[in-house]
């Protein structure tokens, strides 16, 4: 069954009261999941930008600021996974499979 990554774009501007009803939506999307979560959230800091002339401060103005993995048969279900996060109330969901590589 393929692992999928859910990447979290934004969100950070949430008061404090807010940010715990999204916390108590997105722990309740995940037990919805069930066995389908893999990695149920990684939150992310602060970050720079690496290029190959040096290092900068970001400005992205959706900066990555987590991701979830999470498993399905197909990606038009792991898709629908996708379509209830939460997290849609604040920001926005990257979505893609991941491949996995052997070692030649």
């Amino acid at each position: 069954m393929p692992n999928y990554i859910l990447a979290y774009d934004g969100g950070r501007n949430a008061n404090p009261e807010e940010g715990a009803k999204g916390k108590e939506k997105f722990r309740d999307w995940l037990i919805g999941l069930g066995d389908a979560v893999v990695n149920p959230g990684t939150p992310l800091g602060m970050f720079k930008t690496v290029s190959s002339s040096g290092v900068t401060e970001s400005s992205s103005a959706n900066p990555l600021t987590g991701f979830s993995i999470v498993k399905a048969d197909t990606m038009e279900a792991a898709l629908d996974m996708a379509r209830k996060c939460p997290f849609l109330e604040m920001g926005t969901v990257e979505f893609e499979q991941l491949t996995s590589h052997k070692a030649a």
